[in-house]
């Protein structure tokens, strides 16, 4: 039998009305979170406003929840255990749920606090985040080099071959972008987020991270899961809470990432959360690999059609 992998989205694949329909595990999910946050989560998902969801300190726990919600709503109608699990960025803490490192209760306060330590580590408009397409890996980190001085700019998510994302000051991005254009980049476009994450300037918010995350309790995995930091994995819970830390101002391996979980023999990934981009990422790296998506209870019930063939 094949082996299977889960994995889950980071920031980006929100959006109001996200879902559909809430139950059974879903509805209770959301509950959970909502008891934590103090507002009421599920309103805020399906209604919006889409500037608030929009909002780091308000899209982490709302990505977090829909993942978490839509894995146990899987596990409830039967869909298999994986063999591995792993999370882009935000998504590695949903990871860590399926796993049962962390209580989603504690996951959900952790998120909430990482999306306000990351938007306040550097003020709004001053840094930002910017996708090169057609240059490889190493052209892009060399650019970064070469161009980071006193600003600083550098790669923050290695998606797929042939996309990299590039995080930091305002400045030094744009040297870098035309100097990617240059080296003959297909295309490059800003995302729409609101700091430079994964960059040296959330070195702030990964000491406020490591505060908030020395009070919560770490289990051993009880699946297997492959961290950003590395693309490794760890089933040290001191390591992982470590690799947490790290991975604030640390790129995303996500193509290792996939890499790492093929060679370990799965040949199947489902995509558990909103949207569809890890799947089409996944695509990219490993052309082998046959992806599923659960983003919606519809969609639950299609895969589960799919997997039982």
């Amino acid at each position: 039998m094949s082996k299977l992998a889960y994995v889950f989205p980071g920031q980006g694949s929100q959006k109001v009305g996200m879902l559909g329909d809430a139950e059974s595990a879903l509805a209770a999910t959301f509950e959970e979170a909502s008891a934590v946050l103090g507002y009421d989560l599920w309103t805020l998902v399906q209604e919006g406003p889409s500037e608030k969801l929009g909002r780091t300190e308000f899209t982490q726990p709302a990505l977090l929840t829909a993942s978490v919600g839509l894995w146990r709503l899987a596990l409830e109608k039967g869909v298999s255990v994986p063999h591995v699990v792993a999370g882009h960025s935000l998504g590695e803490y949903s990871a860590l749920v399926a796993a049962s490192v962390l209580k989603f209760s504690d996951a959900v306060s952790l998120v909430s606090k990482r999306g306000q330590f990351m938007q306040n580590a550097v003020p709004v408009g001053e840094g930002g985040m910017v996708v090169v397409l057609g240059l490889k890996d190493e052209e892009v980190k060399a650019i970064c080099a070469d161009l980071s001085g006193s600003k600083i700019v550098q790669a923050a998510n290695f998606n797929a071959p042939g996309q990299v994302v590039i995080a930091g000051e305002n400045e030094a991005l744009d040297a870098v972008v035309e100097a990617c254009k240059e080296a003959g980049a297909k295309r490059t476009m800003s995302l729409s987020v609101s700091a430079p994450f994964h960059s040296a300037l959330m070195q702030p918010a990964a000491d406020q991270m490591e505060d908030a995350l020395a009070g919560v309790s770490l289990n051993a995995p009880q699946i297997r899961i492959v961290q950003n930091v590395d693309a490794d994995f760890c089933d040290d819970p001191e390591n992982i809470r470590k690799n947490l830390v790290k991975q604030m101002y640390s790129a995303v391996l996500w193509t290792d990432t996939i890499i790492k979980i093929a060679a370990d023999g799965v040949s199947r990934i489902i995509e558990c959360g909103p949207g569809r981009v890890l799947s089409g990422l996944n695509r990219r790296i490993d052309k082998s690999l046959v992806s599923y998506t659960i983003n919606s209870l519809d969609s639950l019930n299609s895969v589960m059609g799919e997997l039982s063939r």
